[in-house]
Order: C-alpha cells, then sequence, then structure tokens
C-alpha cells in the first residue's frame, strides 16, 4: 500500500465533513460459501443458482469468495485500506435454517466472530438482516408474496439484536426490497424465479411490512442509541424527451421503482397514481388496516444504492416485466457515455440528483451511500498486479458527486463502496467484479487492485484529490 501522494498546485482535496463514514460492502450468500455447513439450510439463492439455466455458467454461492474460512485475512485486509465501517449481511439461513424458531449457536458464532473482529481492527460493523437470501423453506410456504414471511422476519430480527445488539450499532433491516420483489417474483431473474405482477406487488407490500415490524422488534432489543436503518435502490430517472408522454413514462416508473417503498415508509401511504397504474393487477386488498402505520416505524437514515441512470420514454417493455403496471406504457433506453462491464452507463450526475431529490423530499433524515461501484474485466497481470484504472475514474467521479451533494446541502454521512471482495454477482455468476480485492477463485487468493490502493488513499486524506480547476 502507498502514502497518499504529495499534492501539486494543480491539484486540491475536496474534504468530506467530520465524522464521514468510510466504507466497504458486502453481502452473505455472494462471499461467504460454506453453503451446507454447522446448520445452514438452502435459502432461494441456493435453489435458484443449482437450477439449470439461471445462473451463468452454472455458478453457485457454494464456495463464493470462502468467506466463512476467511474472516481474519478479509478483516486485516479492511484494516490495511483504513475503512471505518464495514457493511455485511446476515444469511437468514445460517442462523434460523427454517425461517423460524431457535437460532443455530454455530450460525450466530460465525457473525459473533466477524463482528468480535471488526471491532478489535477499529471497524464499526454494519450488519444488514435481509440481502435476498430468504430461507428456502420460508418460500416453500409461499415467500414473500405472504404477510406471514414478514412476521418471520421481525422475528429473525429480534433473534440477531439479541444476539449482537451489544456490539452492532448500525442495523439495515432491507437491502434493494425493488430487486427482491420485481426481480425475484416479477420478471424472475433473481430468485427465486416467479414471473407473477400480482406476486411483486403483494412482495413489495410484505417487504414494507417485514421493515416496519423490524424496526419495531429492533428498537425493543437494542441499547437506545442503536441506529435503525433501510437501504433502497432508488431510480435516477430521465425521460428521453420532455414530452407528455415521456413524463409520465418517468411518473410510472418512478412510483413502482421508487415511491412504492418510500411513501409506505416515510409517510405511511400508497400512491394514488400506483394504486390506479396496478388497477388491473390488483385492488391492493392484501393491504390491512394498519399496515401502513406499521411500515412507517420511524427510522435513523437512509441507504442508497447507486450505480447508474435510467432513462425512459413512452412505449412498451419487454416480456416478463418487472414494472408491473407500468409495462404497456413504458420503454427503456441506453444511457449516453461509457459503459462498465455490466453494460451500465457511467453517470455520477445520477447519484448527485438522487441524494439532493432525498434533501429536499425527506428533510431532516441523514443519508448514506450504501452501494456504489463498478464491474470492470479486470485480471492480475504476470507480475501479479490488478491494473483497473476505470474503476478508480468511475469512483472519484461519484464521490465528487458526493461531496457536490454534501455542499447543497444534502445530509451525507458516509460511503461504502461495493464491493470489497470480487464475490458471485447473482445470476451472472463469476463473471463479473466488482471488488477492489481481486480474487482468483480457484485458489481463493486475493490481491488488492489499484483501485484499493486508491481508495486507501481517499480515507488517508479524507477527501478526493481533484484538479484545481476541474
Amino acid at each position: 500500500m502507498t502514502a497518499p501522494a504529495a499534492l501539486t498546485g494543480d491539484t486540491t482535496v475536496l474534504r468530506f465533513p467530520n465524522g464521514f463514514r468510510w466504507g466497504t460492502a458486502t453481502a452473505a450468500y455472494q462471499i461467504e460459501g460454506a453453503a451446507a455447513e454447522d446448520g445452514r439450510t438452502p435459502s432461494i439463492w441456493d435453489t435458484f443458482s443449482r437450477t439449470p439455466g439461471k445462473v451463468r455458467n452454472g455458478d453457485t454461492g457454494d464456495i463464493a469468495a470462502d468467506h466463512y474460512h476467511r474472516v481474519s485475512e478479509d478483516v486485516a485486509l479492511m484494516r490495511r485500506l483504513g475503512v471505518t465501517d464495514y457493511r455485511f449481511s446476515v444469511a437468514w439461513p445460517r442462523v434460523q435454517p427454517t425461517g423460524r424458531g431457535p437460532a443455530v449457536r454455530k450460525g450466530l458464532d460465525f457473525y459473533r466472530r466477524l463482528v468480535d473482529e471488526l471491532l478489535d481492527a477499529g471497524i464499526r460493523p454494519v450488519a444488514t438482516l435481509y440481502h435476498w437470501d430468504l430461507p428456502q423453506e420460508l418460500e416453500d410456504a409461499g415467500g414473500w408474496p405472504e404477510r406471514e414471511t414478514a412476521q418471520r422476519f421481525a422475528e429473525y430480527a429480534a433473534v440477531m439484536a439479541g444476539a449482537l445488539g451489544d456490539r452492532v450499532g448500525t442495523w439495515t433491516t432491507l437491502n434493494e426490497p425493488w430487486c427482491a420483489a420485481f426481480l425475484g417474483y416479477g420478471n424472475g431473474v433473481h430468485a427465486p424465479g416467479r414471473t407473477s405482477p400480482l406476486d411483486s406487488l403483494r412482495a413489495a407490500h410484505h417487504f414494507n411490512l417485514a421493515h416496519g415490524l423490524a424496526v419495531r422488534a429492533l428498537r425493543d432489543a437494542l441499547p437506545p442509541a442503536a441506529e435503525v436503518s433501510l437501504t433502497l435502490n432508488l431510480h435516477a430517472l430521465r425521460p428521453l424527451t420532455r414530452s407528455a408522454a415521456d413524463l409520465d413514462a418517468v411518473r410510472r416508473i418512478d412510483a413502482v421503482g421508487n415511491r412504492i417503498f418510500l411513501d409506505p415508509v416515510f409517510h405511511g401511504r400508497l400512491p394514488e397514481d400506483l394504486v390506479r397504474d396496478t388497477a388491473a393487477i390488483t385492488d391492493w386488498s392484501f393491504v390491512r388496516d394498519g399496515d401502513l402505520a406499521a411500515a412507517s416505524a420511524p427510522i435513523d437514515s437512509l441507504g442508497i444504492n447507486y450505480y447508474s441512470p435510467t432513462v425512459v420514454a413512452a412505449g412498451r417493455s419487454e416480456s416478463p416485466s418487472p414494472w408491473a403496471g407500468a409495462e404497456r406504457h413504458v420503454r427503456f433506453l441506453p444511457a449516453p457515455g461509457p459503459r462498465t462491464a455490466m453494460d451500465w452507463p457511467v453517470d455520477a450526475d445520477g447519484l448527485h440528483e438522487l441524494l439532493i431529490r432525498l434533501r429536499d423530499d425527506l428533510p431532516g433524515l441523514p443519508v448514506m451511500v450504501t452501494e456504489n461501484g463498478a464491474a470492470y474485466d479486470d485480471y492480475a497481470d504476470p507480475s501479479g498486479r490488478v491494473h483497473d484504472p476505470e474503476r478508480v475514474a468511475y469512483l472519484h467521479a461519484h464521490l465528487t458527486a458526493v461531496h457536490r451533494a454534501i455542499e447543497d446541502g444534502a445530509d451525507v454521512r458516509g460511503y461504502f463502496l461495493w464491493s470489497l471482495l470480487d464475490n458471485f454477482e447473482w445470476a451472472h455468476g463469476y463473471s463479473k467484479r466488482f471488488g477492489i480485492v481481486h480474487v482468483d477463485f480457484a485458489t481463493q487468493r486475493r490481491t488488492l487492485k489499484e483501485s484499493a490502493g486508491w481508495y486507501a488513499n481517499v480515507i488517508a486524506r479524507h477527501g478526493v484529490e481533484t484538479p484545481r480547476n476541474g
């Protein structure tokens, strides 16, 4: 790891506020492996990835980055980088194999060991309770379209708070419920692979309910100073033109992509236009009295995950579509500019736009960027080095956008780079690399990429070096 380079007269450092949290993030199924060890049972992603044709190359998370056996090594890497916080997720079937009942001691012990090593390294643990790995037994009973799953989730939240609440100060209930509901139950490209617009809307509602019930369970079990949060992948939307039809396309996607979670969680209501847009699918009678009040239990901060903007126009989406109620009215277009290995456009202005929207729509609510990063086709060269200048450029642009949003009055408290490690990238298997640490999956050898050194320098300076007039 190199020390921060000396600045020249042509550059300056954009300093972040005191106390700004510098982190990195991972998810359990993507890195842990040990899929059948110490009492862990299959999750919906185990089942999905073992279904032929669902994941590229037939890859599974059975081994992943073997983090379960390499916790000490991975925490040492984080300590070397200087991160202040680490956002990880708990594998629900590792601690509660059937999704109900008492916890498995060995499963809890793994997370206790992880948290203890983080604290010993001076790194704050940030725990996410759900990053898409629903116990398969609960899916067999109906999954997220059934309200019973929300009740089970609240009980699981209480179990985890009881086990780790004395050492974990920040808790996130759900990660990206939009993906879990609409990619999992709408167009089926994620686990559990269902293709039902009705099920996707039912799942979205029960995610909101599960979040609210879990907030209450966490508050009952955690010390008063603990922070409780939610992470959403809000869509930065842009119309192709300023025509009324294209602007209505933005409205429709904002309703089913953003406000389907924002309005219940922060205002205790369903968006009226969403109810109208989806009237041909459901009358929303699965929303019971008290559900929306429960969903709007107050939280301490909101996490947002951002990778790229979304351009829409009037038209029709391909089938099956995840956009329930909008699929016959909206088409999606590629945004201009360079692209990552995921074929996602690189546009940091979208992150700034989202942060300013939250400044205006939810005044007084602290925000953290809980995921931001990029996949590129990087590799270790013959000398063992991993050059990834495109990732450095991506991160630089997006951290600059965060700084600009803070200057514009957004209350952004932290940034978590996705991801610490190359990992199992869902339906893409091991074909896409988001990590700032390269993983040779055959040997599990870890190699810091150039982006890791760059990020360590950002953390050391508490700011981003940038051209003085840039």
